[in-house]
C-alpha cells in the first residue's frame, strides 16, 4: 500500500516512523508544524498510520500523545549508518527528518555500523534521560549485562560509541555500539549520572599540533593540508578536544606524542607540541607514543 501513496504522504508517515523509533513518541502537533498541515490532514496521516502499523502505536489520552508499543517493528526502512551520519551533522533529507532530532553525536563517520534498534533504544534513552540495560561484550571480560546510562555517541574515527555512565565500575567510559545486545530502558537516571557530572567530557583542552620536525621534510605541505578550515598559521595548529575525546584523534590523525618527536614513519606528519595538556586524561594508551613516555601524574 506504501508504494501507491503520494510521495508527501509518505514523507510524514516516515516522520512518525522515525520519531516512534528514535524518540518513543510523537504529539500529533509535530507532525502538523514539521509539515505544516492542517489538524484533520494530520489526524488522518496517525489514522493510515495506525492502519499501515497498528501494533507499533497507543495513544495516551492524558498526555495526548502516541507511544512506540513493546511490539513496535519500523514501517520504514531506517538505516543505521546514514542514520548516525545525519544525526552527526544535523542534516534532515525532508523524508525521515533526523534534521529535527538536535542531539549530541560528536562525528560524522564510521565504518562499523551498529543495530539499528541498539541505536534507536540509546538514542530514546539519552532524549528521556533513562538508563539502559545492556549486554555487553568487552575485549576484557567477555560478555555480561550492565547497566548504564547514556548520555552522547561518539564517532571515533573507526567505531561508534555511546559515552555513559557505568554503573558497575561506578564512573563514564565509552561503549562500543557494535558491542551492545538486549537493549531495554529501565529506570531514570540519578544523581551524579548525567553528562554535567561527566568531567572529562565537560573539559576542554587545547592541543597545540605542528609538522613532524623529523618525518616531513617540507612542513609548507602539511600547513597547506591544515589551512583551510583548521588554521593551521606559522606552522602551528590549535585544535580544541573533549578531554573524553582527546586520544581518539591523536590516533586518527597519527599525532606523534612522544617528548621529543621520536616516532618514525611516514604517517606521523604531525607532532604534539603541548603534550603536557595531556595530563589528568584517561584514554591515552591509544595515543601514538603517549603511554611509555608519560609524564609523572
Amino acid at each position: 500500500m506504501l508504494e501507491k501513496l503520494a510521495f508527501s504522504q509518505k514523507q510524514r508517515l516516515a516522520y512518525i516512523d522515525f520519531c516512534l523509533l528514535f524518540k518513543g513518541s510523537i504529539y500529533r502537533q509535530d507532525l502538523i508544524k514539521r509539515f505544516e498541515v492542517g489538524l484533520s490532514a494530520g489526524s488522518r496521516d496517525f489514522n493510515l498510520y495506525k492502519e499501515l502499523a497498528p501494533q507499533n502505536l497507543e495513544y495516551d489520552v492524558k498526555q495526548k500523545r502516541y507511544f512506540q508499543t513493546s511490539e513496535f517493528k519500523p514501517l520504514f526502512d531506517h538505516d543505521a549508518k546514514r542514520s548516525l551520519i545525519k544525526l552527526a551533522n544535523d542534516i534532515s533529507d525532508g523524508f525521515d527528518a533526523i534534521g529535527d532530532l538536535h542531539f549530541p553525536v560528536e562525528a560524522p563517520s564510521s565504518l562499523n555500523v551498529p543495530d539499528i534498534f541498539v541505536v534507536a533504544k540509546t538514542v530514546q534513552a539519552i532524549l528521556n534521560e533513562r538508563a539502559l540495560e545492556i549486554s555487553y561484550t568487552s575485549l576484557s571480560s567477555g560478555s555480561g549485562k550492565r547497566e548504564i546510562v547514556p548520555h552522547s555517541i561518539v564517532d571515533n574515527g573507526m567505531r561508534w560509541h555511546v559515552r555513559a555512565f557505568d554503573r558497575k565500575t561506578e564512573g563514564f567510559r565509552d561503549f562500543v555500539l557494535t558491542r551492545i545486545s538486549n537493549v531495554k530502558l529501565i529506570g531514570n537516571y540519578e544523581f551524579g549520572e548525567d553528562s554535567v557530572s561527566d568531567t572529562e567530557w565537560q573539559r576542554m583542552i587545547s592541543l597545540q599540533l605542528t609538522p613532524h620536525p623529523n618525518n616531513v621534510k617540507f612542513p609548507k605541505a602539511i600547513e597547506m593540508d591544515y589551512c583551510n578550515g583548521g588554521d593551521m598559521k606559522n606552522g602551528l595548529l590549535t585544535v580544541d578536544v573533549r578531554a573524553a575525546m582527546a586520544g581518539y584523534l591523536l590516533r586518527r590523525w597519527n599525532v606523534d606524542c612522544t617528548e621529543d618527536a621520536a616516532l618514525k614513519g611516514p604517517e606521523y606528519q604531525l607532532w604534539l607540541r603541548n603534550r603536557t595538556s595531556l595530563m589528568n586524561t584517561s584514554n591515552l594508551a591509544i595515543a601514538p607514543g603517549y603511554e611509555n613516555n608519560s609524564p609523572a601524574r
